[in-house]
């Protein structure tokens, strides 16, 4: 996100990258993260931790993206802002079919999002599985590393 810009200013860096007429891609993010739309006047350097992650991943979606990567959305986040988060990127997933690749050491987050995973250790995969027969396990002795 940009510090210096506003909230609103932030996302319409995001509708740039829509072609002429597509539709209401603002509104939309608006009704995801209502807290922006509270505060689409502030400075974006202003906003919380959540918030910035918040209007980021907004400002991403407004552009109608294919797919959507993900670097460790949770990090340094608190505890209620990483549910939202989860939950408005469940609702993605189940309503728009937009892909999504996650870095993400929190299993609880992943694992409530994702059909198939990949764990790294030292830059090398070490685990692989659908959701379905995820190591849960093996996948925390990893993370516990």
């Amino acid at each position: 996100m940009f510090p210096q810009l506003s909230v609103r200013e932030n996302l319409m860096v995001g509708q740039e990258a829509l072609a002429p007429g597509q539709g209401p891609a603002m509104a939309e993010v608006l009704d995801l993260f209502p807290v922006l739309a509270e505060m689409g006047n502030r400075q974006a350097g202003m906003l919380s931790g959540g918030q910035q992650q918040q209007l980021a991943i907004g400002r991403a979606l407004i552009a109608r993206p294919k797919m959507l990567l993900l670097d460790e959305p949770t990090e340094g986040i608190q505890p209620s802002i990483v549910i939202e988060i989860r939950n408005v990127l469940r609702k993605i997933r189940q309503e728009t079919g937009v892909a999504m690749l996650l870095a993400e050491q929190f299993l609880d987050f992943a694992t409530g999002l994702a059909d198939e995973y990949c764990v790294l250790d030292g830059g090398v995969v070490a685990l692989q599985s659908d959701a379905e027969t995820l190591d849960r396990p093996a996948v925390a002795e990893l993370l516990a590393v």
